[in-house]
């Protein structure tokens, strides 16, 4: 049995967030102290070490609390529709971000922005030694392989919502 002392240190957490998530019962020390100091078991540290994995995974005390004691698919299907709600959101920032290089286009140098668009994508894959063809081969493989990251690159390089379903469309025959 480890003290709360001894799990902050070794989490790297603070007294007051263990002492937190025990009042909202998402980590009840398991027991006492004879001075009523709490006390961590093996089991409490696996079960830290899951609160901190999902809370990496930038999950709310709430959605780790109801996600603690399933398994399974059950947690599968919980930890899929947090992966959509980031991708959601991943998307809302694309977009905000191709409206901020429009503002910008206009005499500003866009060097830093670590962004890329189609343009240097094309000529990354040709300096690459892709042709026409190879580029077409390029878009089938990764239609195939994970459609609906192909959409999201197309997507993040700021290619029109009418030339990304040409695309997909064209890439799709070939499958």
């Amino acid at each position: 049995m480890l003290t709360i002392g001894q799990v902050a240190k070794k989490y790297s957490l603070s007294r007051s967030t263990l002492i937190y998530y025990d009042s909202i019962g998402i980590l009840v020390p398991s027991g006492r102290s004879d001075s009523n100091y709490r006390l961590y078991s093996e089991s409490d540290l696996e079960k830290i070490d899951k609160i901190l994995l999902f809370r990496n995974a930038g999950l709310s005390l709430d959605a780790i609390s109801q996600l603690l004691d399933k398994e399974g698919d059950e947690l599968n299907s919980s930890l899929e529709l947090r992966l959509l709600s980031i991708n959601k959101e991943i998307q809302e920032l694309r977009n905000q971000q191709n409206v901020i290089i429009k503002l910008l286009e206009n005499g500003c140098s866009l060097g830093d922005t670590r962004t890329i668009n189609k343009e240097i994508w094309v000529s990354l894959l040709a300096a690459a030694g892709l042709d026409e063809e190879g580029m077409k081969k390029w878009h089938i493989a990764f239609e195939k392989t994970a459609p609906e990251a192909h959409q999201d690159f197309l997507e993040s390089i700021g290619i029109e919502k009418h030339e990304i379903t040409s695309i997909r469309e064209w890439s799709t025959q070939y499958l």
